[in-house]
C-alpha cells in the first residue's frame, strides 16, 4: 500500500500572497486497508497533514474523523450525523451555545461539521491574532461537549424534519439522487443518507449519541489538518491535546460496494404535483482517485458532460438543441450539493463509487398538453426520450471513443479547470485531507500530472474498461399522472418520438429530426420497472 511521507506541495497555480508556497506534511502511516477487510482497527498517532502559509491572516483547522454515515448501527440510521452536530451546535462543559456565540462574534471565527458515508470533518477557521482565545472553544466542543438534552432535542428534532418532509418536497433533482444510492445499495451499509431514515432518526437517543463520541470519534481514528500561519508550537499542543479524545480502538464495518445492476433496473417515485420528471443514473465504478487511471476517466466525463458547463455532449443535445430542461451532467464520484456548488468540495471522500448521470427535470405528459394543444394525445412526457438520449451517448462513447481532437481541448481545460478547485487555503487543505484519504499526496497536482501524459488511446481504453449503459440503476421522481405510463413505457421499450411544439418543431434542422427518429427507437436494457409511492422512501 502506498504510504504518505513528509513533503512538499509544489505550487499549482498563482496565488495571492497570502497563499505562498505551502508545506505539507503527514506521518508514516498505511492508506486505508482494503474494503474486502471484515473491518478496520485504526490504533496509530495521529497523522497530521499541513498546509503552512506564514503571511496569511487566518488558521484553518479541520480535524477528519474516519467514521461516517457507515458507522451507524443498525435501526439507528443517522447516529453519526445526529453526533457531529449535537457537538458543533452544543456548548462546551464551562460554555452554552449561545455563551460560544457572544465569544466568537468580535472574532469573526467559525466552525461547524459534515458528514458524509466514511468521512466526518469537523472545521475551524479564525484569525491568527484571535486564535489563543478561540483555541479553548475548539478544545471544549472536541473533547468536553456539552451533550445538553436541549441541544439534541433541536439537532434531532431538525433532522427528522429533513428525512421526514425536506428531502421529499425541496428539490426533486435531489430526491432523485439519494434515491438512486438508496437503490444502488440497498441492503448495505451505504444504503441510506448521511440524515438516516425516519424510523433510524426517530430512535437516536442521547445517550445513543454519548456512546458514539466514545466509541468512533477517537484519537486513533482522526487526522489533523491545519493551514494558516501558526507556530509549531501551536500544533504541537493541538496533536498533544487531541490525545485527550477516546482511546478505544475505532472499528470500522466493511465499506459497501454498489449492487451490480443486472441491465437497466428503473424505480419511478411518484409524487403528487411534481412539476416535472427529475433523472439521476448510475453504474458502478471499480476505482477512484487512487488509481491513476482516475485521470483519463475524467475527460471522458468532462467531454459527456462536466458539471454546470454548457459544452458537455449531455448539455449540448438535451439542452441546447432540443430546449428540454436547464441542463445534463455526468460525474465519477460522489457531487456534493450539485444543485448549490458550482465546483467540487472536499470532505467526502468514498471509496464505493459509481458512474452518474444528472438529467435535469424533463416535462411530463401533463405539462406539454396543459401548453400545447397539439401535444394533446400524447401520454408519456420527455423523460423516456431524455433517458435514451443520455444513455445513448454513453454507449456511442464505449463504441467509438472520443476524437484526439476532443481529447486535445477536454485536457487542456481540465488541466486549467481543476486548479480552481484550490483557490482558497481552507478548499486547498480539504482537498490535501481528501487526498490522504485516497493515499495520495496532493490529488490536484498528481491527476494534472497524470493528465499532461495521457493519450487519446488511454482515454478510449478506460472509457470502454469502466463504462457501460447497459447495467445501470435510474431513478426517476415524477408526477403521479406520468408515474404508471412512464413505467409501461419503459418495461416495454416503447418508442418514444420527441414531442415538440409545432414551432419549435418548424425550426429544427433536418439532422436533428433524423438523429430524434433513431433516439426513439434506441434499445433499453430495461429488466425491471417499479413505481414507488413518495411516503415509503427513506422509512
Amino acid at each position: 500500500m502506498k504510504k504518505i511521507l513528509t513533503y512538499i506541495l509544489p505550487l499549482a497555480l498563482s496565488l495571492s500572497a497570502c497563499q505562498k508556497q505551502p508545506q505539507t506534511s503527514a506521518s508514516d502511516t498505511s492508506a486505508q486497508a482494503a474494503p474486502t477487510e471484515k473491518k478496520l482497527e485504526f490504533i496509530k498517532p495521529i497523522e497530521v497533514v499541513e498546509l503552512a502559509l506564514p503571511e496569511s491572516d487566518k488558521v484553518i483547522m479541520k480535524l477528519m474523523f474516519r467514521n461516517g454515515s457507515v458507522t451507524d448501527p443498525a435501526g439507528k440510521q443517522g447516529l453519526t450525523y445526529a453526533t457531529a452536530n449535537t457537538i458543533m451546535s452544543g456548548g462546551t462543559q464551562e460554555l452554552t451555545n449561545t455563551q460560544i456565540q457572544e465569544k466568537i462574534y468580535p472574532m469573526a471565527a467559525r466552525y461547524g461539521a459534515t458528514v458524509d458515508k466514511e468521512a466526518t470533518v469537523f472545521t475551524f477557521a479564525v484569525h491568527k491574532d484571535f486564535l489563543a482565545q478561540f483555541y479553548p472553544i475548539l478544545k471544549g466542543l472536541v473533547l468536553t461537549p456539552r451533550f445538553e438534552a436541549a441541544d439534541f432535542n433541536r439537532v434531532k428534532s431538525n433532522q427528522q424534519n429533513y428525512v421526514d418532509q425536506v428531502i421529499r418536497t425541496s428539490s426533486d433533482e435531489d430526491y432523485s439522487k439519494k434515491a438512486l444510492e438508496d437503490l444502488m445499495f440497498r441492503g448495505t451499509n451505504y444504503q441510506h443518507t448521511a440524515q438516516g431514515t425516519s424510523a433510524g432518526v426517530k430512535a437516536i437517543t442521547l445517550e445513543d449519541v454519548k456512546n458514539h463520541y466514545r466509541n468512533f470519534f477517537t484519537q486513533g481514528n482522526v487526522t489533523i489538518g491545519i493551514a494558516g500561519s501558526y507556530s509549531p508550537e501551536f500544533l504541537r499542543q493541538l496533536k498533544n491535546d487531541l490525545k485527550g479524545l477516546s482511546a478505544t480502538p475505532a472499528s470500522l464495518p466493511q465499506v459497501a460496494q454498489p449492487r451490480k445492476p443486472n441491465g437497466v433496473e428503473v424505480e419511478i417515485i411518484s409524487k403528487p404535483s411534481a412539476l416535472g420528471s427529475a433523472i439521476f443514473t448510475g453504474s458502478p465504478l471499480t476505482i477512484t482517485r487512487s488509481s491513476d487511471d482516475f485521470a483519463a476517466l475524467m475527460i471522458a466525463n468532462s467531454y459527456l458532460g462536466e458539471h454546470r458547463k454548457s459544452y458537455g455532449q449531455l448539455y449540448d443535445k438535451i439542452r441546447s438543441t432540443r430546449s428540454m430542461n436547464y441542463g445534463d451532467y455526468s460525474y465519477i464520484e460522489w457531487y456534493e450539493n450539485g444543485g448549490g456548488n458550482m465546483l467540487p468540495v472536499a470532505g467526502v471522500p468514498r471509496t464505493a463509487n459509481y458512474h452518474a448521470l444528472w438529467i435535469r427535470p424533463v416535462q411530463t405528459a401533463e405539462g406539454l398538453k396543459d401548453q400545447y394543444k397539439e401535444l394533446s394525445n400524447i401520454n408519456v412526457g420527455h423523460a423516456h426520450f431524455a433517458l435514451r438520449l443520455a444513455l445513448r451517448e454513453v454507449d456511442k462513447m464505449v463504441r467509438e471513443g472520443i476524437s484526439k481532437e476532443n481529447f486535445e481541448l477536454t485536457r487542456q481545460f481540465l488541466r486549467s479547470y481543476n486548479k480552481l478547485y484550490i483557490q482558497t487555503p481552507e478548499k486547498r487543505l480539504g482537498f490535501l485531507l481528501d487526498s490522504h484519504f485516497y493515499g495520495r499526496k496532493d490529488y490536484i497536482e498528481e491527476m494534472d500530472a497524470l493528465l499532461a501524459k495521457l493519450t487519446v488511446d488511454d482515454v478510449n481504453r478506460a472509457i470502454k474498461k469502466y463504462w457501460t449503459a447497459d447495467n445501470v440503476f435510474v431513478t426517476i421522481v415524477t408526477d403521479d399522472s406520468e408515474a404508471q405510463p412512464l413505467a409501461d413505457a419503459l418495461k416495454n421499450n416503447t418508442p418514444s418520438p420527441m414531442s415538440y411544439s409545432n414551432v419549435v418543431k418548424e425550426g429544427l434542422p433536418q439532422a436533428v429530426k433524423d438523429e430524434d427518429a433513431q433516439i426513439a427507437n434506441f434499445k433499453l436494457n430495461v429488466t425491471s420497472v417499479r413505481v414507488v409511492n413518495t411516503n415509503d422512501t427513506f422509512k
